[in-house]
């Protein structure tokens, strides 16, 4: 099935976005975390949301969700790996795949900051995603970076590939198998010639074919390569547009101010925005044949 519109994010943006796309009866996908997984969801009180003072994170999340599930808005909760632009949209959770003519992304802020190395490597040894890549380094020797909680999971699917792996985080993780020798370390740097040999970490050397960096999620520029950022924000005009067609952004990854108000008034808008590109495109395929 290919989606109208496909969503980045489940937070506030992202569902603001979804009800006013299901309001213009567009098939909606919104891709991301547990809503109760949001940041928004530790908020013991928020005050500033009109009409609705005192409120909970948690009951304020909730209520966007329901509105959201309740016009027909389908979910995939994951993180998005990799974006195709072909033809529309292909993006890659976990083994699926998801097609849209439409995308807005609505992450909230992702800080990726890169290690050393890693941007020079990435596709040279350096991988996101496991389940994508994993068989590449079947009987090989591979360091997991864990900074996501589904991490010790990931490093349990590679071993049982026949990976020889070693888990890496800064602290120790929940739910990693015994049998995955684990290193704490912070300071990394990704080693290598033509392609990786070695993780360092905190000044140790782990030879390695290859390294997997499982983040909690994978920054929109490091998914969309061309797309226009302005001081570590994502650029957009009047219209929630960014500079790439069909791609429109909301909510704290356009920058100041994190409000949850102003996150709810973008993805409305991002939305609309979405729903006239569409109308238009469509316009134009109908005008062609004609």
């Amino acid at each position: 099935m290919i989606h109208d519109i496909i969503i980045l994010g489940s937070g506030p943006a992202g569902l603001a976005a979804a009800v006013a796309a299901r309001g213009r009866n567009k098939s909606v996908l919104v891709i991301g975390s547990r809503w109760q997984d949001s940041p928004l969801a530790k908020a013991e009180r928020v005050d500033n949301f009109l009409g609705l003072p005192g409120r909970t994170g948690m009951e304020m999340l909730e209520a966007f969700f329901q509105h959201a599930a309740g016009l027909g808005t389908q979910f995939a909760v994951g993180k998005a790996l990799s974006l195709l632009v072909w033809n529309g949209f292909s993006v890659t959770v976990g083994t699926q795949m998801y097609q849209s003519k439409a995308l807005i992304l609505a992450p909230g802020v992702v800080r990726s900051a890169k290690y050393p190395g890693e941007a020079e490597y990435l596709g040279r040894g350096v991988s996101y995603c496991a389940t994508c890549d994993g068989m590449l380094y079947r009987n090989k020797p591979v360091a997991v970076v864990g900074l996501a909680p589904d991490a010790p999971q990931e490093a349990g699917y590679l071993k049982s590939l026949g990976c020889q792996v070693v888990y890496v985080s800064p602290r120790q993780p929940e739910g990693l198998d015994p049998d995955i020798p684990y290193v704490k370390a912070a300071r990394l740097a990704v080693l290598g010639g033509q392609t990786v040999t070695a993780l360092e970490a905190d000044g140790a050397l782990l030879p390695c074919s290859g390294i997997f960096i499982l983040r909690r999620a994978i920054a929109p520029t490091d998914l969309l390569p061309e797309l226009e950022t302005e001081n570590g924000s994502i650029r957009v005009d009047r219209r929630m547009a960014t500079n790439l067609p069909g791609v429109f952004a909301a909510g704290d990854c356009t920058g100041a101010p994190l409000q949850v108000s102003k996150a709810v008034g973008e993805g409305h808008v991002a939305a609309l925005s979405a729903c006239e590109y569409l109308d238009s495109s469509n316009d134009q395929i109908t005008n062609e044949r004609t």
